[in-house]
């Protein structure tokens, strides 16, 4: 059985980690929604530099979010990473939802996710 990694455009599922990557660590920061986010993770009080755990798990789900585009894009199966984009943001979503986080912190959240796929969908056809 191939995985169809076969023609995967590895340049643009580098790039696009990369990009979408570098936006959530703006995305977070008092800079853009940060400070809104934090209020409503229940008055969570951001640190100054995320920790490094963190950071890794992020980057490690922007990739494999990256790769499940890749992977459709060979197939071009476009509707396939968007219901995957779609599906993963509703999860989050349910899950700050659960978590009693406020209205804005989830849209904060759900909304990385779907700007996050559109950058790696953009990456796959510009690259």
């Amino acid at each position: 059985m191939e995985l169809g990694f076969t023609n995967v455009n590895w340049l643009a599922v580098i790039a696009g980690t990369i990009v979408a990557y570098g936006l959530g660590m703006l995305w977070f920061s008092p800079k853009m929604f940060g400070t809104g986010w934090a209020a409503g993770n229940r008055d969570l009080q951001a640190p100054d530099s995320p920790p490094l755990a963190a950071r890794i798990v992020q980057l490690a789900g922007v990739f494999l979010l990256a790769l499940v585009v890749g992977v459709t894009a060979t197939t071009n199966a476009l509707i396939t990473a968007i219901l995957a984009i779609l599906a993963t943001a509703v999860l989050i979503a349910g899950s700050g939802l659960f978590a009693q986080k406020n209205g804005y912190a989830v849209r904060v959240e759900a909304g990385y996710v779907i700007v996050t796929g559109v950058i790696l969908i953009a990456a796959q056809g510009l690259l």
